[in-house]
């Protein structure tokens, strides 16, 4: 059972690496990538809204976080999930060409697993406290190599380690992030309202960024035709309903993992049959996404407690 939600989770990392792909290219075309993000995440807010208020399931979830708010079983902070998407995609505009995409990888993905365990152990998340187990860190300690495998023909030298920093914190709040949607689904018992949730505390924090980032910049000269460019919004919304449904049968760790892996498989595919100019298919990813794949296997074995409480 823990498996198949492992594979959910994997079809959310595949999502992903989708919709980063189109937010690439949306960037690209306005020649900023917070604002490409800003308006992938606001299309993502207006179809949630439309779809949450139209339904009456929707708007029931959404009665069910108001009153846990009000009687402090959700607390406010648990509803800031969005704020960590909104730094990750704010530190990929940062940090990326200073560091380069594979060194931003590897340090994003080390902080997600690191903080995983940690708030796996500290029970944050729906699914309460989970123990610290053999095979749950040298699973991870697996994923964080097979990432450095995947990424290992883009390392390049810079002179701005020290940014390093930025794109390890983003890693740790993806981990919590998965965490506290994971509450905010258990309060609407909704699991796009929470998503919901999501995408509006995000959309407010980037069109923050978006405003500084124009007056700095200026607005694009034009924005694309091509309708596939806008879909990014839809994908997140994928993405981000998939981890609140499994967060609390698998835990953040085993989340963070299984959507790493889901995102290389997804990268491998999307190289090898939709190739972008300048990318190509290496040996080292497909490596790289095989030792992931194991890796999820290895940090889902369960702990002696939880094989004698079954």
């Amino acid at each position: 059972m823990k498996l198949g939600y492992c594979l959910m989770a994997m079809a959310s990392g595949a999502v992903l690496a989708t919709q980063g792909r189109v937010n690439s290219q949306l960037g690209q075309y306005v020649h900023d990538g917070i604002l490409a993000a800003f308006i992938s995440t606001g299309g993502g807010l207006v179809l949630l809204v439309v779809g949450v208020s139209a339904t009456p399931a929707g708007r029931r979830g959404v009665d069910r976080v108001a009153t846990a708010l009000r009687k402090r079983e959700l607390l406010w902070w648990h509803c800031l999930g969005g704020t960590c998407g909104a730094l990750f995609i704010a530190s990929q505009g940062l940090a990326i060409g200073a560091l380069g995409v594979a060194v931003f990888t590897i340090a994003a993905v080390s902080g997600q697993l690191v903080c995983g365990l940690a708030v796996d152990r500290a029970g944050i998340g729906p699914g309460g406290p989970k123990p610290i187990t053999p095979w749950r860190v040298v699973g991870g300690l697996v994923a964080v190599a097979a990432v450095v495998v995947s990424v290992s023909g883009q390392v390049m030298s810079t002179r701005a380690m020290w940014l390093i920093v930025l794109p390890a914190v983003a890693g740790f709040g993806l981990a919590w992030q998965g965490a506290v949607n994971g509450l905010v689904k258990q309060a609407a018992d909704n699991t796009f309202v929470a998503t919901a949730v999501n995408f509006g505390v995000a959309t407010v924090a980037l069109l923050v960024a978006s405003v500084v980032d124009v007056l700095v910049k200026g607005l694009p000269a034009a924005l694309p035709r091509e309708w596939w460019l806008y879909v990014g919004g839809l994908l997140g919304i994928f993405v981000i309903a998939g981890m609140v449904f499994v967060v609390k049968a698998i835990g953040v760790l085993l989340l963070g993992m299984s959507m790493v892996a889901g995102q290389l498989v997804g990268a491998v595919l999307l190289d090898a049959f939709v190739p972008t100019t300048g990318t190509q298919l290496t040996s080292a990813s497909v490596l790289g996404t095989v030792i992931t794949l194991v890796a999820v296997v290895v940090a889902a074995i369960p702990a002696r407690s939880e094989r004698m409480a079954a």
